[in-house]
């Protein structure tokens, strides 16, 4: 399997870390949370926690402040299509193929949710054929595009697909509110919106990015630390402080093992894909894995442009990587989310 095309795709209101925490203490809630929590915003808001600035899919921030199931989830029917499709409308035109070339579509979301999935929009609003296979995936959170991804390359390796069409899409502000829970804080002020999607094919486009191998591991027993629950109607994010420990044993678990079934060595890899959950999973992953801070540069300026954009996150640090034409050679593309769940692949780059 190849990576023929990548595109990304943002909400237009880009806003700064600064103007967040200026409209929150501006909220009815602000008042009402607990000085620990004021200053949990006020610190994570304001301080060096590796994001400047942050999409929304808000006209203004005040509608953040505006919570209940039914607003929710008409922002996410209202700009995870939209954004699916352009971030795939991007892909396409990167690729050099048609819409009516694509044999599946797979979306991947955990912020909302529709029946049908969001492939019956996104492929009407593509003009896809209308006997593409479709196929929507839930439920595994930051980390999907990778489990994304091993779906198409199994498409792909069966012979009856020639090209596929990837596609994460997460509308965070769509599970935004606040309480006195630090997880729930923390995430309000972390996430961004955003989509990112990929054209594979069994054939190399005009950069060769060829999929070598891939490999995850899930642990169930730290399942709590990491996931979204429901209550009153509403999804909450259960962020724990353990994560980006927990994120980098288990990258180097993904990492060692991969090495060993490809037979290539760590200092052969010349560019590393990083998911980064925030500033402290980077640095985690940074220490665990012994890396120089420079490898991690890519990842670090997505963070700081758009916030933890959860699933679509490493389609955004690949594009980065790409466009600035970083080193050849293999490549380390690497995602974690619920479940707690870890994932890796190895890129061929000419």
């Amino acid at each position: 399997m190849f990576i023929t095309g990548i595109g990304t795709a943002v909400p237009t209101k880009r806003y700064q870390q600064k103007e967040c925490f200026e409209a929150l203490q501006n909220s009815f809630y602000f008042a009402h949370l607990t000085l620990r929590s004021r200053a949990i915003l006020k610190k994570v808001l304001l301080g060096n926690n590796g994001i400047s600035t942050r999409h929304l899919a808000l006209d203004k921030l005040e509608e953040a402040f505006e919570v209940t199931p039914d607003i929710l989830h008409a922002r996410f029917v209202q700009n995870a299509p939209q954004l699916a499709t352009q971030a795939a409308q991007r892909a396409l035109a990167n690729s050099g193929k048609t819409a009516a070339e694509m044999d599946a579509v797979i979306v991947s979301t955990c912020t909302g949710y529709l029946c049908p999935g969001l492939t019956s929009y996104v492929s009407e609003q593509l003009g896809l054929r209308k006997n593409v296979f479709a196929l929507d995936l839930v439920g595994q959170g930051c980390g999907a595009a990778l489990p994304n991804l091993r779906t198409a390359e199994s498409l792909i390796a069966s012979g009856n697909h020639k090209n596929v069409l990837s596609i994460c899409v997460e509308v965070c502000s769509a599970a935004f509110y606040l309480d006195d829970d630090p997880g729930v804080l923390i995430s309000a002020c972390l996430f961004g919106d955003g989509a990112g999607a990929a054209v594979l094919s069994n054939e190399p486009g005009s950069r060769a990015i060829k999929w070598i191998g891939t490999d995850s591991v899930m642990s169930t027993g730290d399942r709590d630390l990491l996931r979204f629950e429901t209550r009153n109607g509403l999804l909450r994010n259960i962020l724990s402080p353990e994560v980006p420990d927990v994120a980098a044993q288990h990258a180097s678990v993904v990492l060692e093992s991969l090495l060993q079934k490809t037979n290539h060595r760590k200092d052969e890899i010349t560019s590393w894909i990083f998911h980064a959950g925030g500033r402290d999973v980077l640095l985690a992953l940074q220490k665990k894995l012994e890396l120089d801070a420079g490898f991690l540069c890519w990842s670090s300026r997505v963070l700081n442009d758009y916030g933890n954009l959860s699933s679509p996150f490493v389609y955004f640090v690949l594009d980065l990587a790409l466009k600035e034409d970083a080193p050849p050679g293999l490549w380390w593309l690497a995602s974690f989310g619920a479940g707690f769940s870890s994932h890796g692949a190895l890129l061929e780059v000419s």
